[in-house]
């Protein structure tokens, strides 16, 4: 009989290149490297791109693929054990086909089920909902990937502090990366319970926190950003959802501020994230990676899970929180390691 818990059994992540400091990042965009330090709170991000040519050297499906294969190796599983992919992106290599399907192709999966969740920061956690539903259905191992790349929405040879600031914080906060998660219906590998799932739409009336365009040569608009941010909105908005997004999950639960051993708290920036830990005041350990990684967008919180794994002993539990601001999305995962893995 299929559980209604699915458990993670392995992680996997894969970030291109070397670390990019602030230093390289600030003359490459003649911007200063202070500014940088003291407004996101990022030291290093990973561009799948370089940054002096602009040239890609990484695609989306090579990272995804990097991660998954990774994760089933973790999970001690084969690509024929693996019956479903999901996987979670703002950024796709191409409309069709999907970067799903080419990651699959690249996995050897075939006759399976394979879907692409087009989201924001919202979409790992997205994914393992729809993992939950397809493991209740009778599935018995999946694949949910996450990750992003930024290279045809950031121009690096545009002189970045002429940009408006809704432009410019986007070269400064993002780096690209993806993480995945082995899903089973039974505690294999490393057996880590997924006892609750938050995934809610919040923003009926609400003006978009992030936008991010992608046209094709028919809509082509020299003038219009391909990505801007509302960063004074998401600075009002996520410590607040965030804290909301810690009491829906206790509840739903049935946990205590007591109960929780860790918390992985969103991941928009350094900057930010230290703000959001302060306004929950939980007295737990703190999972967090951006200030390395850079915002990597739908691969931040499977890097959070995989750094969080080895540091989570039987029966400890964690809550892992991420808001989405494009249309204001909050979500989160409530995690229990549990005892011995079967075989």
């Amino acid at each position: 009989m299929t559980t209604l818990h699915p458990y993670i059994a392995g992680m996997g992540s894969a970030l291109p290149g070397e670390p990019v400091t602030n230093a390289a990042l600030g003359a490459a965009l003649g911007i200063d490297e202070e500014w940088v330090d003291i407004f996101v709170g990022t030291r290093t991000r990973h561009f799948a791109w370089d940054l002096a040519t602009g040239d890609v050297h990484h695609t989306l499906a090579d990272l995804c693929a990097e991660a998954a294969g990774e994760a089933v190796d973790a999970a001690g599983l084969d690509a024929a054990d693996i019956e479903f992919l999901v996987l979670a992106t703002a950024t796709p290599d191409a409309l069709l086909p999907t970067t799903a399907t080419e990651v699959a192709d690249r996995l050897g999966l075939n006759y399976l089920p394979v879907y692409q969740l087009q989201s924001g920061c919202s979409g790992a956690v997205q994914g393992v909902d729809l993992a939950r539903s397809l493991i209740a259905g009778g599935s018995r191992a999946g694949l949910v990937i996450g990750g992003d790349t930024t290279h045809r929405h950031l121009d690096a040879g545009r002189e970045a502090r002429r940009l408006p600031g809704d432009e410019l914080v986007n070269y400064v906060l993002f780096g690209d990366g993806a993480g995945a998660a082995v899903l089973t219906a039974e505690p294999l590998g490393e057996a880590v319970a997924v006892r609750g799932v938050l995934n809610h739409f919040t923003g009926l009336g609400r003006p978009a926190g992030q936008r991010m365009d992608w046209y094709g040569r028919g809509g082509d608009d020299p003038g219009r950003p391909m990505i801007s941010e509302d960063y004074k909105a998401i600075e009002d908005n996520v410590p607040t959802m965030a804290a909301e997004i810690l009491w829906e999950l206790l509840d739903r639960l049935g946990w205590r501020e007591s109960d929780v051993d860790f918390l992985l708290p969103p991941q928009l920036s350094g900057r930010m994230t230290e703000r959001i830990t302060e306004r929950l005041g939980l007295a737990v350990r703190e999972i967090s990676c951006v200030a390395d990684t850079g915002n990597t967008g739908n691969a931040l919180p499977f890097l959070q899970l995989e750094k969080l794994l080895p540091e989570l002993a039987p029966g400890q539990r964690a809550l892992a929180i991420a808001v989405e601001s494009s249309k204001w999305i909050k979500s989160g995962l409530g995690l229990q390691k549990t005892g011995e893995a079967a075989s």
